[in-house]
This record gives structure tokens, sequence and C-alpha cells, in this order.
């Protein structure tokens, strides 16, 4: 830790440390933007007298509007950076909330949803890259400041939520434009470093650092990219169960109120934060297949226990899950950047578009699940899931990138 220490002190005075706190704080803000839709649920659900399978539904819609536009973003901003894209991406989403708020139909729910996808669609796979540009060779730090931020925003959403919303009511939702308005302040910084980077490089239609030689032939790399998506398979079926569900868990099981359901998802989302922020430098210094690894074999113990406890028990396990299975994101992110370092807008794209069509997809089965066998199935099956970490076996070791360090 006393390494890592020192290279977060050797970064904080490089001119382009500003620029990577600024991605990290749009990062937190977008990602609390985007948890305050799946906190709502439980209220959303006695509102509109949904069912799971409409909750469900709704995640559904959110994370396809979220997973099908981000590695066709990521490939048109390879091709020709757009400077203002994040603010773009960020009226999407402020559009979303709003409409969100205020939503009196499932139809209603869905556009704003919708709406919110799109914006997320837009600024994971370009604030991603800006991310790996202005890194300095430190990919897996860099990654990781910027993916603690969203991590940090995705647990701080539900309590603020429980704070602010659940006492109030769902109109209260508008409140968080307040968030809006911080995260395009914060793009101002980025945009004008970006504006400054392209003209400088003389990138024109692209926004890349140079052509770099693969590490692995074409048919390989298709191969081990298909090993990553089961990972990632794998972790955001996981995910979703918790995410989504776990305060109906907490609620019908342990028979919590609303606001403390709400304070205990936060314990679980602030494990991923903290998760984030350790697998990036881990994965600079040994590798980041060891850290895939580790992150998700290594999670399957406490999920697997995790059903048949107490609350005291569930709510600590809770917080082991996270903070294993989030490490192995960064890790996984970079790895597929280095297997494709000419594309870091569509591999972003492709990676985190992914990760939200798998948890989208699995939130809508869950929830049809979850009404036929009840939500202890739905935990009981997902426990399983971190078992297919041992595909991680079939991952290459790759070299490191010319000009990256390592912790």
């Amino acid at each position: 830790m006393s390494t890592i220490a020192q290279k977060l002190k050797t970064i904080a005075g490089e001119a382009t440390f500003p620029v990577l706190m600024a991605l990290c704080a749009v990062h937190c803000f977008n990602d609390l933007l985007q948890s305050v839709v799946s906190a709502v649920y439980p209220m959303l659900k006695e509102d509109l007298s949904l069912s799971f399978g409409e909750i469900g539904l709704i995640t559904l819609v959110y994370q396809i509007a979220a997973s099908v536009f981000q590695p066709l973003v990521g490939l048109a901003f390879d091709r020709r950076p757009f400077v203002w894209s994040l603010p773009m991406g960020m009226v999407f989403t402020t559009l979303g909330i709003l409409l969100f708020a205020y939503a009196a139909s499932l139809p209603m729910v869905l556009v704003a949803v919708f709406l919110v996808g799109v914006g997320s669609s837009t600024l994971h796979p370009e604030a991603s890259r800006i991310t790996s540009l202005a890194s300095h060779g430190r990919r897996g730090l860099a990654q990781s400041i910027f993916q603690v931020g969203g991590n940090f925003g995705t647990s701080i959403g539900p309590l603020l939520v429980a704070l602010i919303v659940a006492p109030n009511g769902r109109g209260y939702v508008a409140w968080f434009l307040i968030v809006s308005a911080m995260a395009f302040y914060a793009m101002r910084r980025i945009c004008r470093w970006y504006s400054g980077y392209l003209k400088a490089n003389g990138t024109g239609a692209r926004g890349d650092v140079g052509h770099r030689k693969l590490p692995l032939s074409p048919k390989r790399t298709v191969f081990v990219i298909c090993v990553l998506m089961v990972l990632i398979f794998s972790k955001y079926i996981y995910m979703a169960c918790l995410t989504n569900y776990y305060t109906f868990y907490l609620i019908e099981r342990f028979g919590v109120t609303i606001r403390m359901s709400q304070i205990f998802l936060f314990v679980f989302l602030v494990a991923t934060a903290a998760g984030t922020l350790v697998g990036g430098p881990i994965g600079d210094r040994y590798g980041r297949k060891p850290v895939i690894w580790a992150s998700i074999l290594g999670t399957a113990p406490f999920s697997l226990l995790m059903p048949h406890c107490g609350l005291a028990l569930t709510v600590a396990l809770s917080f082991c899950v996270g903070f294993m299975l989030s490490s192995a994101f960064p890790a996984i992110l970079l790895y597929s950047q280095e297997l494709l370092p000419n594309k870091l807008g569509l591999v972003s794209g492709l990676f985190f578009g992914f990760a939200f069509g798998v948890a989208g997809v699995a939130s809508a089965i869950l929830g049809e699940f979850a009404d036929t066998y009840g939500i202890d199935a739905v935990y009981n099956f997902c426990a399983y899931t971190p078992l297919l970490g041992l595909v991680a076996a079939l991952l290459p070791n790759l070299k490191k990138l010319p000009g990256e360090e390592t912790l």
C-alpha cells in the first residue's frame, strides 16, 4: 500500500492529475444519478403497483439503452473525437432524471430510464478513453481513479435517496438535478484539456496515441475477448442481483424498512468503490490476469454463504462480495485495451456496453424468476455464478504496453 501511496503522490504532481480528478468526479456524478433509478425501485413499485417482472423490464430498457449504444459511441469518437461529447451525454441523463421524478405510468418511466441510459452510453466509453490518454502510462492507477468515482457515486446514491427521497416522495428525485449541474461544471476542465490534447498531438480525426502492434493474432484476440465476456457475464449477473434486488431481499427476509435497506445497500456499494480503487494498481504491479482470477472466483465463498446467514452476517458478507467482485472490472477493461490498443473507445464501449447489457437482461430474467419462485430462490441461484471465474485460467499473460509503468 505504501508503494501505491507513493505513486499516487507522484501522479498528483503531474499536469494531468486535475483532469483525472475531474474525470473521477464526473463519473461519480453520472453514476450517482444512474443509481438513483434503481434505489427508487421500492417506492416506484409501490407508487405504480408494479410487479418484479415490470421492475426487471424497467432495468432491461435502461441497460439496453446504456449498452447497445456504447460500442457505437466508442467507435464513432475513436474515428472522429468530439470535445463536447461528455456534456452531450449529461444532457440526456438530466432530461431522464427530471422525467423519472414525475413519471405517472410505466411507459413514462421506460422513456425516462431510456434517456438516462443513452446518457450513460455516451459518457462511459469517452471518459474511459480520455482517462487512458491522460494517464502518462499509469493506466491501471488512472483507470482505478476513474472507476472509483463511479463506484462512489453508485454507493452514495441509495444513501441520498434514503435521506432525501424516501421520507418525502419520489418527486424529490428532481433535487438531484443539482448533481447534474455539478457534473456540467466538472466537465469544463476536461473539455479544455481534451481540446488542447487533440490540437497538440495533431490527431485530427483520431483520438488514440498512435498505432501499436497487437499482442496476439486476430484469431487468438477474438477468443480471449470471448473469455473476457464470459467473466463479465459471471460478474454482472451477480451484481445485477445485488444492485437491483438486494433491498427487496432484505425487506422480505429480515423485515427491515425501506430506509434501512438503502443503508445496507450503501454498505455493499461502498465496498465496490474500495475494491475498484485497489484492483487497478495491483493489476499494474502483478498483472491483470491474477487480479481477474482472484476477484471473480474469490467471490464464490462469500456469495455461496450469504443466502444462509442472519442479517448482520449478510451485510458483512455483502461488503466482502462487493470488495472482491468490483476489483475485476478495471483489470478486465485494461486487459481488453491491451488486446486492442488502437481502439480504446471501441473496446471501452464494448465492455461497458456488454456489462450493462448483461445486467439488464439478468435483471429482467431475475425479476420474472422472483415473481415465480420468490426472492430467496434468486439469491440461492445467483450465488453460484462467480464460479464461472474458473475460465480466467484460459487468459494468456500479455506483455506490458510500450510506455506503460508498473507500480
